[in-house]
């Protein structure tokens, strides 16, 4: 059984910003052989999603960025294990509550 993410948790999703022949000319020979590649966590968009589908996410300063999900519930690499619940979408749902879903200040 495949697990799904739902609405508003927290996933990464992977997509490839430039493919290894659109890479620049000066960067070096081994760096133009792959590649750019992006990974984004966020809240996820749509209603529900699984483990390799294409989702959008929006990250907590509420750009939308769309990609494969390859993560639901991603921890930090920095050691301190998945972030809290209750402060994962806390920004947007602020920005909300107040009132200023457009202002970025």
């Amino acid at each position: 059984m495949q697990v799904q993410a739902r609405r508003g948790d927290w996933v990464q999703v992977h997509l490839v910003i430039l493919e290894a022949g659109d890479r620049a000319p000066q960067v070096p020979e081994d760096t133009a052989k792959v590649p750019l590649e992006m990974k984004v966590k966020g809240c996820l968009v749509e209603e529900t999603a699984g483990i390799g589908d294409t989702v959008s996410v929006e990250t907590a300063v509420g750009r939308k960025i769309t990609g494969k999900m390859v993560a639901i519930d991603p921890p930090y690499d920095v050691g301190f294990g998945p972030p809290p619940v209750e402060l994962r979408c806390v920004g947007a749902e602020l920005r909300r509550f107040l009132g200023q879903e457009g202002s970025r200040s």
